[in-house]
């Protein structure tokens, strides 16, 4: 990826941070502090931007957006189709 991610960096679509755990190649939930590397802390809020010196951009960050975006946009499309139904 050729831009950088800086604390402040927010997503033009959603506005949600990206400088913070869940965007991190470091982050994986279960193990200690939810963290491949070591940390004195846990953060508590893994979806908002932090101070952590050793975030680095997830390899696959922008495939993982646009999948998710696939699936809400599948899910969509069913419930538009079959009205009270809901799929999770």
């Amino acid at each position: 990826m050729s831009e950088s991610i800086y604390r402040t960096s927010i997503c033009p679509e959603c506005g949600a941070d990206l400088h913070c755990c869940r965007n991190c190649r470091f982050y994986e939930q279960g193990i200690h502090f939810d963290c491949r590397e070591t940390v004195e802390e846990p953060i508590t809020d893994k979806e908002e931007a932090n101070f952590c010196d050793s975030f680095s951009v997830k390899t696959d960050f922008f495939q993982n957006r646009s999948d998710k975006d696939a699936a809400a946009m599948a899910r969509n499309a069913f419930n538009s189709l079959f009205g009270g139904i809901i799929c999770r």
